[in-house]
């Protein structure tokens, strides 16, 4: 038994390491295998937490339960133990008269943290809490570390982060956190597979980069010999989907984008894009107002969520205002007639201090402004249309004005939650708007896609009218789950090496 990576550990780790090595002396296997306990504890309160004492006691129900002990109290010939499985904490009255003194001494030399199996029967205590009675009582893993202090948790968010296991171990509130993340996933899916959407898998590596403006990771495959990107989004493939014939359909996938991390960004997200034939961005958004407000029904039971102590309320119908509108409104640009020029928009900026590079296009230059003064103001769900067409490379541009697409973002809490538009489906216009990106990477636009020729082949057999959306998985369940950083309801995060 190699033990040379415990040779720097603390005092207490060693004294665990001396109760593994007399287990294995005793024969007490410090790592044993199948024990399926009976029930879980939110079981076993659910069905017996209401039943007196005087009605419970005398049935002796057998029962067993399995799980991590979280605290001992001891009392010379009993204890109490804290057994806290997957779904809550149950209660073990340990008795050395009913476990027998060899196995007694043996739970006695047992720590916290470790995950022990408990076969017994149902009663209350003096005080009528639940417990478990203990008739048989077996170490199934050995915990060699002491768990952080159970009253303090884990305070350093590295750790929280790096050891998720721990954290999940010690915090309900994460535990909480991640299973309605798993709720709004659930959500999501019966959602559209209800309205005769088909969930699809597309490839995850791309040979070019496209579907966003977004720096790609990029890779390499040995046996092909060629250069591959992590994909950065779906939407080329699925609408491929479109002109095969698959009118509905929806794909819930990781996107990989090489950018900033912050408390809204990880370079690996979940994102839910779907894409509808012979439906416009005005369909989607009720659609997008039903989604949300199945989501927050099935993870909240109402149609509002409280985020960093607002009230967000996702009933009724929702704002709508366009980007110009929106600017015009809400930031210090009050010049309508002056909002597509150039010179207006830079010299407002540069008076504002906002970052903007002259040689930006004015859409570009309209959307900083939106960013730096606007979006923070949208705190209520509010449906943003109407883009710059120079900033929406794949949207159908808007038959009345040709500088906008029909497109819309929704924003929540001033963050965007979801990205909409009626797809172009003109294969002459895509390319065109392909080679204006190919010219922007070409002069240093990191962020540019590439010519996607076999997509544009693709839009000349024929793609039937859609609209599409994505939406950010991540930042939805920080929404319903009242978490201020992406890194709150992501398993694990990206993190800088130690």
């Amino acid at each position: 038994m190699n033990l040379d990576r415990f040779k720097s550990e603390s005092e207490q780790v060693q004294v665990r390491l001396e109760k593994l090595k007399k287990g294995l002396e005793d024969q007490d296997h410090p790592y044993k295998n199948g024990f399926t306990p009976s029930a879980l504890a939110s079981e076993l309160h659910e069905k017996y937490g209401a039943k007196a004492k005087e009605e419970l006691d005398p049935q002796k129900i057998p029962v067993s339960v399995a799980g991590r002990m979280m605290a001992i109290r001891g009392f010379g010939k009993a204890a109490f133990v804290q057994i806290k499985d997957r779904s809550g904490v149950i209660q073990a009255y340990v008795q050395k008269a009913a476990l027998g003194d060899e196995a007694y001494d043996r739970f006695s030399g047992y720590d916290i943290g470790d995950i022990i199996f408990v076969s017994g029967y149902m009663f209350k205590t003096k005080t009528g809490e639940l417990s478990v009675h203990a008739e048989k009582l077996d170490l199934v893993t050995k915990s060699l570390r002491p768990l952080p202090e159970k009253f303090h948790g884990i305070a350093d968010v590295e750790i929280k982060y790096r050891q998720r296991y721990l954290d999940l171990m010690m915090s309900s509130i994460s535990r909480e956190t991640f299973l309605k993340r798993s709720k709004v996933v659930e959500a999501v899916r019966t959602f559209f597979t209800k309205r005769d959407f088909i969930e699809v898998e597309t490839p995850m590596m791309h040979p070019i980069v496209g579907g966003a403006n977004a720096r790609p990771f990029i890779t390499h495959h040995n046996t092909l010999d060629m250069k591959l990107y992590l994909r950065i989004a779906p939407e080329l493939y699925l609408k491929r989907l479109l002109v095969g014939g698959m009118d509905r359909v929806f794909e819930i996938n990781r996107n990989f984008r090489n950018e900033g991390i912050s408390i809204k960004h990880n370079p690996e997200f979940t994102m839910l894009e779907f894409y509808q034939a012979y439906a416009t961005y005005e369909d989607l958004i009720p659609l997008t107002e039903e989604l949300f407000r199945a989501v927050c029904q099935a993870v909240n039971g109402k149609n509002s969520t409280i985020y960093q102590e607002t009230e967000i309320n996702f009933g009724g119908k929702w704002k709508r205002i366009g980007v110009e509108d929106a600017v015009i409104e809400m930031s210090g640009f009050k010049d309508r007639t002056k909002i597509r020029d150039r010179s207006s928009l830079v010299a407002y900026g540069k008076s504002k201090d906002i970052h903007m590079d002259p040689k930006d296009t004015v859409g570009g230059l309209i959307m900083a402004i939106f960013d730096a003064e606007v979006e923070a103001k949208l705190i209520q769900p509010t449906f943003v249309t109407h883009y710059p067409l120079d900033v929406s490379p794949l949207s159908r541009k808007n038959e009345k004005d040709p500088f906008l697409v029909d497109r819309f973002e929704l924003f929540v809490y001033g963050r965007e939650m979801a990205n909409a538009f009626s797809e172009l489906n003109d294969p002459i216009d895509q390319y065109e708007r392909f080679l204006s990106q190919v010219d922007a990477k070409n002069s240093g636009n990191l962020e540019a896609c590439d010519m996607d020729e076999d997509y544009v082949t693709a839009l000349e057999y024929g793609m039937p009218p859609a609209a599409g959306q994505g939406i950010g998985i991540d930042r939805l369940v920080m929404l319903m789950t009242d978490s201020a950083s992406i890194r709150d309801v992501i398993l694990f995060p990206q993190l800088r090496k130690t």
